[in-house]
């Protein structure tokens, strides 16, 4: 069983910045894109960024030029760095990987619990 465990989230004034991350454990033979996602109440979950396991990197429009997904593949950690964050910033984030197992060729889709995000004067 992976575990995706979040952590970095909080409460923070409109400009300012915070930075999630997320490490993945478990009996693990490769993570391959990983991701973060959000959901604000009565919204659908939502893309922020993924990046690939060769580095390659993705942005919604809305957090493009602000928000920064990094990863470190030893320690099978992915990060977000959230700067010039605004109110409508505000949501639950959700870290994502798609990750393959012993004897098994299939990739499957793991998500951490979230973690609150508050951006509020």
């Amino acid at each position: 069983q992976v575990q995706l465990v979040e952590s970095g989230g909080g409460l923070v004034q409109p400009g300012g910045s915070l930075r999630l991350s997320c490490a993945a454990s478990g009996i693990i033979i490769r993570i391959y894109t990983m991701g973060w996602y959000r959901q604000a109440p009565g919204n659908q979950r939502e893309l922020v960024a993924t990046i690939s396991s060769g580095g390659s990197t993705n942005y919604a429009d809305s957090v493009k030029g602000r928000f920064t997904i990094s990863r470190d593949n030893a320690k099978r950690t992915v990060f977000l760095q959230m700067n010039s964050l605004k109110p409508e910033d505000t949501a639950v984030y959700y870290c994502n990987a798609d990750i393959t197992h012993p004897f098994s060729t299939s990739q499957y889709t793991y998500w951490g619990q979230g973690t609150q995000v508050t951006v509020s004067s």
